[in-house]
């Protein structure tokens, strides 16, 4: 399974995204998270001890690795560079190991169509091809609200894009503009998950304003999830058994819409 986690800044996505990680690692799978978010919180939602955060170096920011794979100076312009630099090594190297799951954490990276080719985004592009197109690891991407990261050739990789949407308008636009920009890439299958939902008001709202999208889950606002943030332990940790199988349920659903 490769699978696309995007949403609206605090939706939900990277909790979402650590939970199916963790509940792939517990049923077994090599599971491999991506943290393609430049607000990265993959590390702290799968639990990764504070020291060990502290200590991750984001691949756009390893600079020697970046001038060694692309043959160019970073922040230097006018440069020629590799444009198909090596990169499958970097997850078996980078990667942060945590109960089950490999975490690599990429960084910030230009915004589509501002035309940058600098070597850092060549890097992390090419990357994210390999992983989504290559490696055999189950892989979790968690991305910003967007599809950035994602090209034409890499779209076709990723088994799905899984939407987190909260109950919300700001939370739906954000929705249907990962909508229009995943179709722009070829991108089209789509299923959606409803998070902190506090009332049956909450979750028709969000299938009247996303009507004809298919929904995965529903999941609530939940409390202990709040702790777990508080705490610094994964989104597993304190959860109550039936979310856990709520998490266990999406992973089924988004399979069978393959």
């Amino acid at each position: 399974m490769k699978l696309a986690i995007s949403g609206k800044g605090g939706v939900g996505k990277s909790t979402v995204a650590a939970a199916l990680a963790l509940s792939l690692a517990d049923k077994g799978h090599r599971v491999l998270a991506v943290d393609a978010d430049p607000d990265a919180n993959l590390a702290a939602a799968l639990g990764v001890p504070r020291d060990i955060q502290n200590a991750i170096v984001p691949i756009s920011e390893q600079m020697a690795l970046i001038e060694e794979r692309t043959g160019a100076k970073v922040k230097q312009y006018g440069q020629m560079f590799r444009l198909n630099p090596k990169v499958d090594d970097i997850a078996e190297r980078y990667a942060v190991e945590h109960r089950g799951v490999a975490l690599i954490v990429l960084g910030a990276i230009e915004k589509g169509g501002s035309g940058c080719a600098c070597p850092e985004s060549v890097l992390i592009r090419a990357l994210v091809s390999d992983l989504v197109l290559y490696k055999n690891e189950t892989l979790i991407m968690d991305m910003e609200a967007g599809v950035e990261h994602l090209g034409r050739a890499t779209a076709r990789g990723v088994d799905a894009m899984l939407v987190v949407v909260e109950p919300g308008q700001r939370s739906i636009d954000s929705a249907q503009r990962v909508q229009r920009m995943a179709g722009e890439i070829g991108l089209n299958r789509l299923v959606y998950v409803g998070n902190k939902i506090t009332h049956p008001d909450d979750e028709m709202f969000i299938r009247a304003a996303l009507p004809d999208h298919e929904f995965v889950g529903m999941l609530p606002y939940s409390e202990s999830l709040r702790r777990s943030d508080r705490d610094g332990v994964s989104v597993l940790d304190l959860v109550e058994p039936d979310l856990k199988r709520q998490f266990v349920d999406i992973l089924g659903r988004v399979s069978d819409s393959f």
